[in-house]
């Protein structure tokens, strides 16, 4: 249980660490720009390391390649539902309220594998049932921004693209559970490197598909270029974390603590960008704390 919850909970650092300077990058580029570097930026790190892992202590045993066509079939779904998923995500930011896109993403994300789970035969203890509530309440808590005016077809397509990519969310943590259920412990970084070259070519597709101006052209911004660098091996490495949580004890505890990473965008908003945590999101980061600290006793 203890080493489940520091794997789970370093990848939810890690995939809020990454949002947060995703969501920075979107402001000098479009979303779809920033995943296409992203995406890769991760695939090439995670690549050196299995290149030089095997020298490297503490990596050796991570650094197999292998685990069959069932493993890298399900590391391959993952990538293209995660890639999926972040593209409805930053588009439903762009086009409707993130108070309400946010939110519905995260608890989607969250009660769809939780609810494979329990169907799977999975019955946690009585503190993680007690736990597991706080969690998905601050998941939304956390997401919370401001209620605004929008007229009630926006707040819809809000909705449905917040359920669109919490679906493609929460299907990308089965997919990579059972990816690494297939390929076994050893094989964690090969499985997120399949995921993540299968989602960098999904979203360099869909980036000459659209025709949109890659940011890497007509002079590339440096600060951009390392951002999105950081972001990538961020969520590359959070990847990983989670696919050896989910190898280290019950899938949905895993995923509940995973998805709390929204309290760490807004962690590193107060803190980076100075940005006013509001009092929901306060409350949000105690019941996160409360919800972490029930599950694992």
């Amino acid at each position: 249980m203890t080493a489940l919850v520091i794997f789970a909970f370093s990848a939810a650092l890690l995939y809020g660490g990454a949002d947060f300077l995703g969501g920075v990058a979107a402001r000098r580029a479009t979303p779809l720009a920033v995943i296409a570097l992203t995406m890769p930026a991760g695939a090439v790190i995670l690549l050196a390391i299995l290149a030089a892992g095997r020298g490297v202590p503490g990596l050796g045993g991570l650094t197999a390649v292998g685990g069959g066509w069932a493993s890298a079939g399900w590391a391959i779904g993952g990538g293209a539902v995660g890639a999926a998923g972040l593209i409805a995500f930053y588009r439903g930011f762009a086009t409707a309220s993130m108070s309400v896109v946010a939110p519905v993403s995260a608890l989607v994300s969250t009660v769809l594998p939780v609810a494979i789970a329990l169907a799977g035969g999975e019955r946690p203890g009585i503190t993680v049932i007690a736990g597991a509530p706080l969690c998905l309440a601050a998941i939304v808590l956390v997401s919370a921004e401001r209620t605004d005016s929008a007229a009630p077809r926006a707040r819809l397509r809000g909705v449905a693209y917040g359920v669109t990519a919490g679906a493609a969310f929460g299907l990308f943590f089965v997919f990579l559970k059972y990816a690494g259920q297939n390929g076994g412990h050893d094989t964690a970084l090969w499985l997120v490197t399949v995921q993540r070259l299968t989602g960098s070519v999904l979203a360099l597709v869909m980036l000459a598909i659209t025709r949109t101006q890659p940011p890497w052209r007509g002079g590339a911004d440096r600060g951009l270029l390392r951002i999105a660098l950081i972001s990538g091996a961020a969520d590359a490495a959070a990847n990983v974390c989670y696919v050896m949580a989910t190898q280290t004890g019950q899938f949905g505890l895993a995923v509940v603590i995973t998805s709390l990473y929204p309290g760490m965008t807004v962690l590193l908003a107060r803190l980076v960008l100075r940005e006013r945590m509001r009092l929901v999101q306060r409350i949000g980061l105690l019941l996160a704390a409360a919800g972490v600290v029930l599950v694992t006793m």
